[in-house]
């Protein structure tokens, strides 16, 4: 499944920031990432011309932006979820 026109490899890189709590990580962090398939530093550098990304000079640490940091702010649930915990109030 695309989120905004993502990989999969790119949505997973932007939760690795949400899971370790960080707004930057290094090269290295990023490549031990374990994907599906592929992943490595592509994802994270795709995602800078995206604008959820920027980089040093060397590409050796990676940080959000604001896009990036709203897109991790969002989380949405699911309308099941929400329609059996209105069904639950009825019950009681």
């Amino acid at each position: 499944m695309l989120i905004k026109g993502m990989t999969p490899q790119e949505i997973r890189v932007l939760q690795e920031f949400r899971r370790v709590a960080s707004e930057t990580l290094s090269a290295d962090a990023i490549k031990a990432i374990k994907h599906p398939i592929d992943g490595g530093v592509e994802p994270a550098i795709s995602l800078i011309s995206k604008g959820y990304l920027t980089a040093d000079e060397g590409r050796t640490s990676f940080a959000l932006t604001e896009k990036a940091k709203e897109f991790l702010a969002f989380d949405p649930k699911p309308e099941f979820e929400e329609a059996g915990a209105a069904g639950g109030d009825a019950a009681e």
